[in-house]
């Protein structure tokens, strides 16, 4: 059957995983850094990732589909919750490194270090582990806590992350251009499951990291809590552009 439905051209798509959380069916995921269409059956036509899309690379055009099924998209959307509910929320390996850990605010490095007496630095990281993806929402150390959510690239392009923007907050950070997942569900159970306090989210100036702040946006309209949050723009040369 001919119906309408989107079509990517991936030579625009910047991977910015925006279309992604804007598609409420699932229909769009991350493939080599570039939005894919899932299934024909998945996508309404209706256009909801159009607005989302930063370079123009998603239309409505007209070709032969399958045609919708929400049935497909409910069986879709059961199937991966109960994946989630199923595997635990660490690497298949059992890697020790998710081994959740609560450290003192301020404790020094204890790996090497290149800075002289008058240049010591001391890490304000206060848990582990901080990738996004495998913080369980169950962790004690969110309970109570002011988030800070950050693209990875900040930490390199702004060398007083750790004084700045660290200092007495939970650390969580991720890269919504290289993790093939979205954020919004984990973020959400996040500030379902605990009293948080506040949200800080640092981005990169480039435009595919405008996904980590529409994930953030997403998750606090999904757990209907008011709560206080900021979004603070990096350059790739390292100055704050916005707070």
């Amino acid at each position: 059957m001919k119906r309408n439905i989107i079509e990517i051209d991936r030579e625009k798509c910047n991977g910015c995983g925006l279309c992604i959380n804007a598609c409420h069916e699932g229909a769009l995921k991350l493939v080599d850094g570039k939005a894919q269409l899932v299934s024909d059956a998945y996508c309404d036509g209706l256009g909801a990732c159009l607005p989302e899309c930063p370079t123009g690379a998603i239309q409505i055009v007209e070709r032969e589909a399958s045609a919708f099924s929400e049935d497909a998209v409910n069986q879709m959307k059961d199937a991966l919750a109960n994946t989630a509910k199923t595997q635990p929320e660490k690497l298949p390996c059992g890697c020790p490194g998710t081994l959740i850990k609560t450290f003192h605010t301020g404790a020094p490095s204890t790996g090497h270090s290149e800075t002289t007496p008058q240049e010591k630095v001391t890490s304000q990281l206060r848990n582990w582990p901080i990738q996004i993806k495998l913080v369980p929402a169950t962790a004690p150390y969110l309970n109570g806590a002011s988030l800070l959510i950050a693209a990875d690239c900040t930490a390199y392009a702004y060398p007083s992350l750790h004084d700045r923007f660290m200092r007495g907050k939970v650390t969580l950070i991720g890269c919504p251009k290289l993790d093939a997942v979205d954020y919004t569900d984990k973020l959400t159970d996040i500030l379902k499951m605990n009293d948080i306090q506040k949200v800080t989210v640092i981005r990169m100036e480039v435009p595919c990291c405008a996904g980590i702040a529409q994930a953030v946006k997403q998750a606090l309209m999904n757990s209907g809590k008011m709560i206080p949050w900021q979004v603070v723009t990096i350059s790739t040369d390292g100055r704050i552009l916005d707070e």
